[in-house]
């Protein structure tokens, strides 16, 4: 598309930032990407590579320049242990190919409606990483165009040909903030997780593996929060399981208006994902929970439509932020901070301290607790957004404090691409521009993003 107005779904994202572009470019396949960024090279003018639009972090908003949408290159072949995905792949089709063929994809991002390329982009993660870990863990090979047009394929071990030096990383399970730069990474660690600030990623070999016999998942409701914090201090070290999601009280009160059978007690919940090896789990399981002192009322599933219905109820909750922020008239106000396991309930108490003084009632906090990972959404008026924006960026500075990242999932984008200097000194910094030059000397990709 190259003339007239852009349309409005390729300006903004699903925190509600909004940008600009001059064109639109949507290329049938990989020749065409590389036309797309050789017209730009030559003409020195900026690419926002846009995604499925699921971001919070305007990563995919440009401010001028042209949008580059990757939505046409869908290729989609799942062999046995592997996948073959165009960028523009949407998730839930590759869980869904993978699922039918026995095997699954361990990477699982809450919106599902995600594109591949976007969450190589972000290094995305989800419930399934307190596990299995972030996207990069399962990239095998990638096909990558530069800035310049020129085309890479490259697979996991091949060695970068520069010295990229190294940064010093926080002790976290989980980091995506700026670019990794550490001693043995190869091409596809650096391409994972920069953001569409390094490369284009136009398609990938991702791992799969044997979906499991059975599983168990439950929503367990407590009565108080200390009582879900033992739990999860408990259940973390004595078990295997691959998911530990955490709900807070105001988090229950906003879903219980479309799941009105939450228990009246509760004031915290658990979700938790085990993969059965025996017969004899789901007793052990069901021992734990008394000894946890969870809710009678408790939700307990082996089914796979039950399965989807706590994957349904997880969803709900960033769903219901979204449309109160629209509703309110605000951008999305939220974290994405990470601290050391140690620190997470240090965390979670100077969370609930500083939101009770600024934002009584008007806040709520769940997220990946099995990774010291839960997100903060304010719920502010309006007139309210810089006193929201000022307590995002204290809570960005204790995470640091207490050697944690700004960004353990959905990376800096636009919107916190300021945070990257709280947890990196300016030689750091230099470093990753360094490796931005190299690879995008005329700074054509994602202008902005990360590197403001």
């Amino acid at each position: 598309m190259n003339g007239g107005q852009v349309p409005a779904t390729y300006l903004e994202d699903a925190s509600g930032f909004r940008g600009y572009a001059e064109r639109v470019l949507i290329p049938a396949d990989e020749a065409g990407v590389i036309a797309a960024l050789r017209e730009a090279a030559a003409a020195g003018v900026a690419v926002t590579i846009a995604g499925a639009g699921t971001g919070l972090t305007g990563a995919r908003v440009p401010q001028g320049g042209w949008a580059l949408s990757l939505e046409k290159l869908t290729r989609l072949e799942i062999h046995q242990r592997y996948a073959i995905a165009g960028a523009g792949v949407i998730l839930r089709d590759l869980h869904a190919a993978a699922n039918a063929s026995g095997q699954f994809y361990p990477p699982d991002p809450t919106e599902t409606s995600a594109s591949i390329g976007g969450t190589i982009a972000t290094n995305a993660s989800g419930s399934r990483s307190f596990k299995y870990g972030a996207t990069r863990r399962w990239i095998e090979g990638l096909r990558v165009v530069l800035a310049d047009g020129r085309a890479m394929e490259v697979q996991r071990g091949d060695a970068i040909d520069f010295d990229l030096g190294t940064i010093p990383l926080p002790p976290v399970t989980k980091n995506t903030a700026g670019y990794l730069l550490r001693d043995g990474m190869d091409w596809i660690d650096l391409f994972a997780g920069s953001e569409g600030t390094l490369g284009v990623v136009t398609e990938a070999r991702l791992r799969l593996l044997p979906a499991p016999e059975a599983l168990l998942a439950g929503v367990i409701f407590f009565s108080s929060d200390d009582a879900a914090l033992n739990a999860v201090d408990d259940w973390r070290a004595g078990t295997s399981t691959r998911m530990l999601e955490y709900l807070d009280a105001p988090s229950l009160t906003l879903l219980r208006s479309r799941f009105p059978e939450i228990p009246g007690a509760a004031r915290a919940a658990i979700l938790f994902e085990q993969e059965l090896e025996n017969s004899h789990a789901a007793e052990a399981w069901l021992a734990r929970i008394e000894a946890a002192h969870g809710l009678d009322e408790s939700w307990l599933a082996e089914s796979a439509a039950d399965r989807e219905r706590f994957r349904q109820f997880r969803h709900a909750l960033p769903e219901l932020v979204n449309d109160t922020c629209r509703r309110n008239g605000t951008l999305k106000m939220g974290t994405d901070h990470a601290v050391p396991v140690a620190h997470n309930r240090e965390m979670l108490a100077w969370y609930r301290q500083r939101l009770e003084q600024e934002f009584p009632g008007r806040y709520v906090i769940f997220g990946h607790i099995g990774d010291a990972h839960l997100h903060v959404n304010i719920l502010p008026a309006p007139e309210e957004a810089e006193r929201a924006t000022a307590l995002l960026a204290e809570f960005a500075r204790h995470a640091v404090a207490l050697g944690g990242t700004v960004s353990a999932e959905h990376g800096l984008g636009k919107r916190k691409a300021h945070l990257l200097a709280l947890q990196y000194a300016p030689e750091h910094l230099e470093a990753m521009r360094a490796v931005k030059r190299r690879l995008d000397p005329g700074n054509i990709l994602g202008r902005g993003t990360l590197l403001a």
